[in-house]
């Protein structure tokens, strides 16, 4: 699919901030089958954009602004276009990589309650059809709902609450494949559905590495894998590793954040 994607973050202040020092993932990524066609970044007040490509391979951009104001909005506009299937070529993974993919986080930890809930799901010498089966667990053991965690939920807690969201899904499936050998990221992005529970909106997921074959990218909020309605964005250890926007202000004033995502085929 040929999509474009709008996606707004309006930063609010109750009082004038004098600085403010930002950095954004929300270039999508180029890859699997994925191709980035178009992207631009603006903000209002203007300031000027530098980029990078961080550790992961992800599109970082950033700036500063040093006027004062009470109000900022960021708006990224991409135009992609996205495979049938993820279709991943990585044959082997480096030893960073590996450690990076196979070791617990904050998000995704080694709990005994996750590798009680993982064990039953091992397949020994068949990785796809572990992947099949945590999958499979996590739909018994995770109910979809909006506004039952919040970002600092990590897999432990919404597993205990049997409540989630697309985050709370990717990181237990991380912590699950982990824990039984499966090197696991999470990835971040978007996914077009209208008319559907998940509807239009940014979204998260997991690709697990399988010797042989590489990555494989599957939803688990969705019981499905990755699709041509899934637009990559960036890929890490967890979500702290490329949230949309992160940053830091000068000034004593309380900050209100809202998030706008509009997704139209182009």
């Amino acid at each position: 699919m040929k999509l474009r994607i709008i996606h707004t973050t309006t930063f609010a202040y109750d009082s004038v901030v004098t600085e403010c020092y930002t950095e954004v993932r929300l270039r999508p990524l180029d890859g699997g089958g994925q191709h980035c066609l178009s992207f631009q970044l603006s903000t209002d007040p203007r300031a000027d954009v530098r980029s990078r490509v961080d550790r992961h391979g992800n599109d970082v951009r950033r700036f500063d602004l040093l006027t004062p104001h009470a109000r900022l909005v960021v708006t990224a506009t991409s135009e992609v276009l996205t495979p049938h299937a993820f279709a991943d070529g990585e044959g082997e993974l480096s030893p960073l990589a590996r450690f990076d993919y196979l070791a617990p986080s904050a998000y995704a930890p080694f709990t005994d309650t996750i590798r009680a809930f993982a064990a039953p799901s091992l397949v020994p010498g068949d990785a796809l059809e572990t992947i099949r089966r945590v999958v499979e667990a996590m739909q018994g053991r995770l109910r979809y709902e909006k506004g039952a965690t919040d970002v600092t939920t990590n897999a432990e807690q919404a597993l205990a609450r049997g409540l989630g969201v697309c985050q709370d899904y990717a990181h237990l499936m991380l912590a699950a494949c982990r824990i039984l050998g499966l090197p696991a990221r999470y990835v971040s992005g978007y996914v077009y559905a209208p008319g559907s529970q998940m509807g239009v909106a940014s979204h998260a997921w997991a690709d697990v590495f399988v010797e042989g074959q590489g990555w494989v990218s599957v939803d688990p909020t969705n019981d499905a894998p990755q699709a041509e309605r899934h637009v990559r964005v960036a890929v890490g250890r967890d979500y702290a590793d490329l949230p949309p926007t992160r940053g830091v202000y000068k000034g004593n004033a309380k900050e209100t954040l809202d998030v706008n995502v509009r997704i139209e085929e182009a």
